[in-house]
């Protein structure tokens, strides 16, 4: 891996730690950064830290994090150190709440820079905030499910947030299954 690539990364994860522009600092016990391989070619992005990644500092380690992790190793066969994972927002919004436009707002150019910074050429955006950021789109998840997007020099792929999955049962569990398989016909392509 490029050590400058791995450099700049740390550099953005640090002002990221310092960062006090909005409200989700006063409350947050850590500022969940990324996990992964930097020079992964699947990227998964997720809107915002719960609970248990507040609590562990690494992003998708909870009850949805689990499921999102076995789809992805089920039909990608990929494991968790194979790709790289980030959110849309970096601190956790008190009650796992959706993060509202102005924290979003606020945070998203640490997502901006991770993109730019990262060399892997397919996202998996999980989740409407995911979703809309990463597309632009203001149509629901299940609307921009089986299109490709691009984001910059990647594609995107939109998806469920596995804590629907958890809620909403098998079916979509399966349309997520159904998702991840458009991932890795594109990174089959790569």
């Amino acid at each position: 891996m490029d050590l400058s690539i791995y450099d700049t990364m740390k550099a953005l994860e640090e002002e990221a730690r310092r960062c006090t522009s909005c409200v989700l600092s006063e409350s947050r016990s850590q500022v969940v950064f990324s996990s992964g391989r930097l020079d992964a070619e699947l990227i998964v992005v997720g809107e915002a830290p719960g609970a248990s990644e507040d609590r562990d500092g690494t992003p998708f380690v909870g009850r949805s994090g689990v499921l999102l992790r076995r789809l992805i190793l089920e039909v990608l066969g990929l494991d968790s150190g194979q790709y790289y994972v980030t959110n849309v927002v970096k601190c956790r919004p008190e009650g796992n709440r959706k993060p509202l436009a102005v924290e979003i707002g606020t945070c998203s150019h640490f997502l901006e820079r991770q993109l730019e910074i990262l060399k892997g050429g397919v996202i998996l955006a999980v989740g409407e905030v995911a979703a809309r950021t990463l597309t632009q789109q203001k149509i629901s998840v299940g609307s921009m499910r089986g299109s490709v997007y691009t984001h910059g020099d990647k594609k995107v792929i939109v998806t469920y947030h596995p804590a629907y999955a958890l809620r909403g049962g098998r079916a979509i569990e399966d349309s997520m299954r159904v998702d991840l398989g458009f991932v890795g016909g594109l990174l089959s392509e790569r």
